[in-house]
């Protein structure tokens, strides 16, 4: 069975930072495009992050830009997401997220989220 296992999130003061890490397994890691959303209550989820199967490209949303960092050890079948400069607003449970083709079809894994929350 297909896992995605999120870590990393908890309470934090404004400003402060969290690196979060999602563990991989049971598919080909290498192969997918990872990405982070975030859904906050009340509120669709959104995509906050996404980088390509070999880590050379990244894309961010523009309320995170130049504050959270993507990035990915395929060794590992990780990804993280280092987040700094956090504020209220950041405030959400945080998902990870697989997207990658197999057999010609495409398949999306969701992990069970972790939460973030940015307090004084």
């Amino acid at each position: 069975q297909v896992q995605l296992v999120e870590s990393g999130g908890g309470l934090v003061q404004p400003g402060g930072s969290l690196r979060l890490s999602c563990v991989a397994s049971r598919f080909t890691f290498s192969r997918a495009a990872m990405s982070w959303y975030r859904q906050a209550p009340g509120k669709a989820r959104e995509l906050v992050a996404t980088i390509t199967s070999t880590g050379d490209s990244t894309n961010y949303a523009d309320s995170v830009k130049g504050r959270f960092t993507i990035s990915r050890d395929n060794a590992k079948s990780t990804v993280y997401l280092q987040m700094i400069s956090l504020q209220p607003e950041d405030t959400a449970v945080y998902f990870c997220n697989a997207v990658g083709r197999r057999f010609g079809r495409q398949y999306e894994y969701w992990g069970q989220g972790t939460q973030v929350t940015v307090s004084s």
